[in-house]
């Protein structure tokens, strides 16, 4: 067969993403911060833009819904009702009663001095610094702690936890309120709480987590293997140490003076305030995008914070006023375009509050269990469940959960927070979380008995046999290691090695 040029016509179909196309979609993942610095930055590009409460100007701005959907709102005023406090709430009136034992440590004021400055970098009443005054800022504690926890923590119910946990901290890093409330407020179980933090606690900076000085103290004192009787006797009786009681406080540890010289030499080379290292500016409270609420007849009320969503207009008056004056075809050209932007970016910021909407509407719906009865049921859920019941692309469902919140009757959740893992049921009923999965796992090899340790393949078995898990062997695995779990070869001589002691 001889090879030769030929030409051919085809007809074919695709899309193309124009650019106003693509920057719509990037509008989706923007958080509200960032959505309104775009806004601004368009606001000062575009004349015919202007702020919805600037002025009485004609404009073709969407207008908003005559009535919201059955069992949602858009009211502008929300009442807030029982929300998780801020941290820098919570850490008012938090104190140390024994600072004087560390009297070479610096302040708080002496840590993070700081000058007010301008959009432009200028201070209040001068020019601009020099750049070589500026310096790398110091990270701040909660980014370092989340990318720790989220190494640490495998289940996004632990994960949860966490961050509810690092919410209250206050600028010492130490925890401000009791693992009981914030069981209460997640309606998790303590001995669930009590874990993570106990696995958290282990984070660096090393202190941080603690509930009182004495705590900390002794956190690091075990990291470096002096944390024996004697010292923990000391740390019983700070208060004494505090007072400059030394006679007291020698007959209560059981040493003399020398002795107790030795150890206040090792507390000084501790960190009682560990939190400090990192940035302590003012706390920026986490604003929801989405209020949820119980209503009045049992379900739940879903309203856009429309505090936080920028409202922009065009002012098609100016439009016509300066198209009479236009002298040439680039200003008339110029004037379009920025007509064009414009309309588009009012529909856009529309399309995305209401994208945003529709998204935690599905998600309440799916989570009802959780929010009524807390983190025990949490429902299995996925981007592609959530795609499919409300007709959008996956891609769609993760922009608009990217840097959203939900302020809940439980607290302040990220959007992604909701979303974990599907197991499929052996018996075609409703399939089960992977937390709840591993918690299962947990159970039965903590069940087991020194004749009866179950291997991988046992577990899978049971799991799929007494309550219908259709789980692999190789998953269980998983979830097993990820639990910090040993094999079942490790775990009988663990249990042999115990059997033999006791």
């Amino acid at each position: 067969m001889a090879l030769s040029p030929r030409l051919e016509f085809r007809q074919a179909q695709s899309l193309t993403l124009t650019p106003q196309l693509m920057q719509s979609i990037r509008l989706l993942q923007l958080s509200h911060l960032e959505l309104n610095d775009f806004v601004d930055a368009e606001l000062l590009r575009n004349p015919l833009l202007e702020r919805e409460d600037g002025g009485d100007a004609d404009t073709d701005a969407p207008e908003a819904p005559e009535r919201a959907p059955e069992g949602q709102s858009y009211e502008d005023t929300v009442e807030h009702g029982d929300r998780i406090q801020s941290a820098d709430t919570i850490a008012d009136g938090y104190d140390t009663s024994v600072e004087n034992v560390f009297p070479d440590q610096p302040g708080q004021d002496q840590l993070n001095p700081q000058s007010r400055l301008d959009r432009n970098g200028a201070s209040e009443g001068g020019e601009a610094p020099d750049i070589d005054q500026f310096v790398a800022a110091r990270p701040r504690l909660s980014d370092h702690l989340e990318n720790q926890t989220n190494m640490i923590l495998r289940t996004p119910a632990d994960r949860l936890i966490a961050r509810y946990l690092i919410d209250n901290l206050n600028e010492a890093g130490y925890l401000a309120v009791e693992p009981q409330a914030i069981a209460d407020q997640l309606g998790a179980e303590l001995a669930d709480v009590e874990a993570v933090l106990q696995a958290v606690q282990g984070c660096d900076p090393l202190g941080v987590f603690a509930r009182s000085v004495k705590e900390c103290l002794a956190m690091q004192l075990r990291e470096k293997d002096r944390l024996d009787p004697i010292m923990m006797r000391l740390l019983d009786n700070l208060e004494m140490l505090a007072d400059h009681n030394m006679p007291a406080l020698m007959r209560a540890v059981g040493c003399d003076r020398e002795d107790i010289n030795e150890m206040l030499a090792e507390l000084r080379q501790l960190d009682p305030k560990p939190g400090r290292a990192f940035d302590v500016g003012p706390v920026e409270a986490v604003v929801p995008d989405v209020f949820v609420r119980p209503g009045p007849a049992g379900d739940w009320q879903i309203e856009l914070n429309t505090e936080v969503l920028p409202k922009v207009l065009v002012n098609r008056v100016y439009y016509a006023t300066v198209t009479k004056k236009a002298r040439d075809s680039g200003e008339k050209a110029f004037l379009s375009d920025c007509l064009q932007t414009a309309n588009w970016l009012t529909k856009s910021l529309d399309q995305r509050a209401q994208t945003i909407l529709k998204v935690a509407a599905e998600i309440v719906r799916q989570q009802d269990g959780f929010l009524l009865h807390g983190i025990a049921h949490l429902r299995p859920m996925t981007l592609k469940m959530v795609a499919e019941t409300i007709e959008m692309h996956e891609s769609t469902v993760s922009r608009v959960t990217s840097n959203k919140y939900l302020s809940t009757p439980r607290g302040l959740f990220e959007m992604k927070y909701f979303f974990t893992t599907a197991i499929a049921s052996s018996d075609g009923g409703v399939d089960h979380s992977a937390e709840a999965v591993r918690h299962r796992i947990r159970q039965l090899i903590d069940a087991e008995a020194l004749s009866d340790v179950l291997s991988d393949d046992t577990i899978a078995e049971v799991l799929k046999r007494e309550q219908g898990i259709d789980v692999a062997r190789r998953t269980v695995a998983k979830y097993r290691e990820g639990m910090n779990i040993p094999s079942s070869v490790i775990r009988r001589r663990q249990k042999k090695n115990l059997e033999q002691v006791g």
